[in-house]
């Protein structure tokens, strides 16, 4: 009886095993970089040792070597508000429908952005599918927070893809996308998913941290650096993870990317002499990850010494991926940027940000739902 209870599991486990092995093979996980891509990763001073290194010394959790326990405590700790208790508030602004001569930014909910800069037309990290994660139940949206589809977006000049984890990579929204988007710029590395996706080369601007990319009417894009990791499955760094700052005659803007505090921020804010908007990464926190996100007193010195005239937080609002309340980096951002030498940009979802209007004013919108 033991013998065919043994080998019962043992089948189980072998079918198991390569259901898995064939649900990896499917294209939203990618492989890793090959050919032309992994030539220029090997040439890159950022990376040694079989993978790309961040500029100071960083784990991903503080004791890397008691990961697991990390990893389950982080599973079964006791969760507090990490879900709000009623619809994320938002508009469905027109986004087809706005002068693009105007230079605005909106949020889109978590880390994507759409962006009119300089006449073009840019989407950073965009997530639209329900779920942030390779299987449908893990890192749901939350209600109210996913308004914004493909199908709402006009044609995108410049695609921005910070670094491959799934929440800033959607091989869904991508594909959806392909169509309307003429040209992406994307750290080393992440240009070998669009390659393996079916996009043209000539569409992929691939960037070094510090690297410089021109386009036309004094459009530049600088690929810059981020504390933080990268991978989509088990292997870790294969591709860059990074930052950007995005250049025209009239406006300076930064978005971060994902990653913890570093002195990075001060040299990019004496590079660029400051900045008119700073996107701003603020939530996903935890004590036990300290040098891959930020804390929010964090974000608002990161943002004074990359000189901000103003910051827009995200990396929030849309999915728990961390133990903290939902409403947590919201709550401690605005103690935390009193004082400071930069506006608080706090719109809801869809609602255009006007850059050049510094008298626009945001309510805290989130202490409408508890």
């Amino acid at each position: 009886m033991i013998k065919k209870v043994l080998l019962a599991l043992l089948i189980i486990l072998i079918l198991l095993s390569f259901m898995v092995v064939l649900y990896v093979q499917q294209p939203q996980f990618g492989s890793l970089p090959k050919g032309g891509y992994l030539e220029k990763i090997q040439k890159s001073p950022n990376y040694s040792e079989g993978q790309f290194q961040n500029l100071v010394s960083t784990t991903v959790v503080v004791n890397e070597n008691n990961s697991i326990s990390t990893f389950l405590k982080f599973l079964f700790s006791k969760k507090e508000q990490q879900i709000p208790s009623a619809p994320i508030p938002g508009i469905k602004t027109d986004l087809m429908a706005l002068d693009p001569t105007e230079d605005i930014v909106v949020w889109l909910g978590h880390s994507s952005y759409y962006l009119q800069l300089g006449g073009k037309r840019i989407l950073i990290d965009p997530v639209f599918s329900s779920y942030a994660s390779p299987v449908f139940f893990v890192n749901k949206a939350f209600a109210g927070s996913n308004q914004y589809k493909p199908e709402d977006m006009p044609e995108i000049d410049y695609l921005l893809i910070s670094h491959d984890h799934w929440d800033h990579l959607d091989y869904p929204t991508i594909m959806a996308l392909k169509p309307k988007i003429k040209q992406i710029v994307c750290p080393l590395g992440v240009g070998a998913y669009f390659d393996q996706w079916g996009f043209k080369e000539a569409q992929i601007y691939e960037g070094d941290w510090f690297t410089k990319i021109e386009f036309e009417n004094d459009f530049v894009i600088h690929v810059l650096p981020a504390r933080h990791f990268s991978g989509r499955l088990l292997t870790r760094n294969k591709t860059l993870w990074a930052g950007f700052a995005l250049i025209t005659p009239q406006h300076r803007v930064y978005y971060s990317g994902d990653g913890g505090y570093g002195p990075h921020f001060r040299e990019i804010g004496e590079m660029f002499g400051g900045f008119d908007l700073a996107i701003m990464e603020n939530g996903q926190y935890d004590l036990g990850w300290p040098y891959i996100h930020m804390m929010p007193e964090e974000v608002a010195k990161a943002a004074e010494e990359l000189k901000a005239k103003a910051i827009l937080p995200g990396h929030a609002g849309k999915f728990a991926m961390a133990n903290h309340a939902w409403n947590d980096p919201y709550k401690r951002i605005v103690q935390a940027s009193q004082d400071r030498n930069y506006r608080l940009l706090t719109p809801i979802i869809g609602e255009p940000v006007e850059l050049k209007n510094q008298e626009q004013y945001f309510g805290f919108w989130w202490e409408n739902i508890k």
